[in-house]
């Protein structure tokens, strides 16, 4: 590409970014940028201006000037069929990923929520987690017609996020279920290798190029049988929303494997357990409420009554701390689960997205008690959990920001 060619591409993409008022004799406005549109850019830009040109904004569904002369349609009005259209033009033209976002800024600023509750609008969207996380918002409200549309989008999801993360959770927990069974004269198959390097550098001889392993550090293999407990206790209001879906896919997962009995508890200001319907995330996702109040308090009370093996315990509290129920009481039983020997995590999100909202006095506190808060990535959660289950350090990122 030569300058010039260069130079046209920069101001094409520009003029797409800023927008243009219309331009009657090109049905596509140059702006500042001087470059005028035209066919598969022209009806890009169309696109772009319904969802975040002026006419969006002043909720009016109009925009610039037509080719005729007359106003030039934007905005993507209330009807349905309209935004089904709208919806197959952006995946003809954008990327899975840039799809995804323009879907949410759709719902949000333009309050299309509504029209999800209709089937060929859910047949016409790029189904993802914030998708699935708005579907459930509406679920109360869903009627017959479309439900069965909407777990049909929400199990596409499920299923693609089980076989992203479910291969390297199980792999990951299963080496930390072994080394949790830690023995000091290990036979040579439970030899901890890289451990027992490290511990034994001290006696590295640089003739031989070796080290001399005075000190054998090993784990024995876990047993058939239950060998930890994990508690999931997840804050259904409407911000978690995303961190329900991820919590979901992986209480189902943990679920499937033989040494972990796993329990899954949601909560507003009501507590639900939904245990018993982990085999099925799709089950669970629908069997929540998101909305409402927030009483971690209620929620902890309930776990803390289930746990029978204390040490053997990992409770992960996944909550942005806005405590609606007794700040005092909720702190004082996390004290006295880690006193009791439970293993206790705060995830303030499980989500892709950066640092959330969160009640920072509270996750504060909970950081005094020896239980930093901290935001969680689906990609980190499996190495939290195995940290957790071998009682060592956390991985926290960002340290000085979650604490």
């Amino acid at each position: 590409m030569n300058d010039t060619d260069a130079a046209r591409e920069r101001l094409r993409r520009w003029r797409l970014v800023l927008g243009g008022e219309g331009d009657a004799g090109s049905g596509a406005g140059a702006d500042g940028t001087g470059y005028a549109l035209s066919g598969r850019d022209a009806a890009m830009d169309r696109t772009l201006e319904a969802l975040y040109g002026a006419a969006a904004k002043d909720g009016t569904g109009r925009g610039g000037q037509g080719a005729a002369g007359g106003p030039r349609s934007a905005g993507l009005g209330a009807g349905a069929p309209q935004v089904a259209r709208w919806l197959g033009d952006i995946r003809g033209y954008f990327p899975t990923s840039v799809v995804q976002v323009m879907q949410r800024d759709a719902i949000d600023r333009l309050g299309l929520s509504a029209l999800l509750l209709e089937p060929e609008m859910l047949e016409a969207v790029e189904a993802d987690v914030h998708l699935v996380g708005t579907l459930l918002s509406l679920n109360k409200a869903m009627p017959e017609t479309t439900k069965e549309t909407a777990r049909a989008v929400v199990r596409k999801v499920v299923a693609d996020l089980e076989k992203r993360l479910a291969t390297r959770t199980r792999a990951t927990l299963t080496g930390a279920l072994d080394r949790s069974a830690r023995i000091s004269r290990p036979r040579h198959r439970d030899i901890d290798w890289d451990r027992t390097i490290r511990a034994n550098l001290k006696n590295y001889l640089p003739e031989h190029r070796t080290v001399i392993p005075e000190r054998l550090v090993g784990y024995g293999r876990a047993a058939r049988g239950v060998r930890k407990e994990v508690i999931l206790c997840i804050d259904q209001s409407g911000s978690m929303a995303a961190s329900v879906v991820y919590a979901s896919v992986f209480g189902a997962v943990l679920a499937s494997m033989r040494s972990l009995a796993t329990r899954l508890v949601v909560f507003d200001t009501a507590v639900v357990d939904l245990t018993d319907q982990l085999e099925d995330p799709v089950d669970v996702l629908f069997g929540t409420q998101l909305g409402g109040g927030t009483d971690i308090n209620r929620a902890l009370a309930y776990c803390q009554s289930r746990i029978t093996r204390p040490a053997d315990t990992v409770v992960v509290l996944i909550s942005d701390l806005y405590e609606g129920g007794i700040r005092n009481e909720m702190l004082s039983r996390v004290a006295a689960m880690k006193a009791s020997g439970v293993q206790f995590v705060t995830l303030l999100a499980l989500s892709d997205e950066g640092a959330p909202s969160y009640d920072r006095a509270h996750a504060a506190a909970l950081a005094g008690l020896g239980a930093p808060a901290f935001a969680c990535t689906p990609d980190l959660f499996p190495e939290v959990m195995a940290a957790a289950i071998e009682k060592r350090q956390l991985p926290i990122p960002d340290k000085a920001e979650h604490r």
